[in-house]
Order: structure tokens, then sequence, then C-alpha cells
């Protein structure tokens, strides 16, 4: 079984999916990473070379990729992931996959990536919390459509990672 881990940024995917991949000894893989690390170059690097369009087909290139091996893995996709190509509708349609909306409000978001603004290229360059808050309730209202159609949402405000991982296997098992 494939568990497919959907959300916006800092919802806890990869966090989570480290934690529960161990927990069930399935294989972890954090989608960006695998496409760094089979591309050998960043992900700001990719779409600075080639551009968003690429990257997306490579996001879907791979996506199929890691399905196709059918291992018991923790997949922890891209906060746009689920929003191109067909992605979500593979994510759906594939027999062996199970996905999960790790769903977290704006504040809590907001609250999240405060802290660690400079690492994220999509939102290094806000400077207040109104416009953090800002910038995620619109990608949230446009990307939500996607992130619904999951398996099982899980919300995670205000629940450690514990929480989440029992109400995760709880879920899938």
């Amino acid at each position: 079984m494939i568990v497919v881990l959907i959300g916006y940024m800092a919802s806890g995917k990869s966090t989570i999916g480290r934690i529960l991949a161990k927990k069930l000894s399935y294989n972890f893989i954090d989608l960006d990473d695998y496409i760094e690390v089979t591309e050998k170059k960043s992900i700001n690097d990719i779409f600075k070379a080639y551009g968003e369009i690429y990257f997306r087909k490579k996001e879907t290139h791979y996506l199929n990729e890691i399905f196709a091996n059918k291992n018991n893995t923790v997949l922890a996709l891209g906060g746009g992931t689920p929003c191109y190509g067909n992605n979500m509708e593979t994510v759906l349609k594939s027999e062996h996959v199970t996905s999960i909306y790790l769903k977290a409000t704006i504040d809590c978001i907001v609250k999240r990536l405060e802290t660690e603004k400079d690492k994220r290229p999509l939102i290094s360059h806000l400077s207040s919390r109104s416009e953090l808050s800002e910038f995620i309730g619109k990608h949230l209202f446009e990307r939500v459509q996607f992130y619904s159609k999951a398996d099982y949402t899980i919300d995670t405000n205000n629940k450690n990672k514990s929480e989440i991982i029992e109400k995760i296997i709880l879920d899938l098992f």
C-alpha cells in the first residue's frame, strides 16, 4: 500500500510522513526531495532553469514512477502536486493508494510558517503576518477543492504528532 499525504505547506506532510512510515515499517518518500535527488537540482533551480510547466510535468512523471513500484510507502506530496495535471485523479484511481488530507487552518499554517519563511521561496518575499495570512488564504481557497477529494481528512489543528499518527492508523486499518 502507498499512503499519500496531501495538504498545504507546513500542514505536517513530511514530519508526520516520516513518523508514520517508521511506525508502519514502510518506506518514506518526500516527492520534492525525490525530484531534487533524481534531477540533481533543487526545486528552485529547476523552476529557474526550466520553468513551472517543466517542473509540473516532472512531478507527474515521478509520482507515476513511485506508484508503479507499489512498495509499502508513505509519500508526502508537494502542496501543489494534487492541483496540477491529473495528479489527484491518479492518486484516487490507483488501487493500492490511500490518500490523506492533513487539514490545518490558515492561522495554524501562519504560526508554523512565520519562523521558517526564509526557507520557503514561495513566501520568503512576504513581509508581514497579514500578507502571509492573505497569501495562504488565497492558495487554500484555490487548492481545497483538490485536497478535499482525499480518501480521509485529518484535522491537524491543536493536535500533537502522536494524536495525528494514531488517527491516521485508525483510518487506515
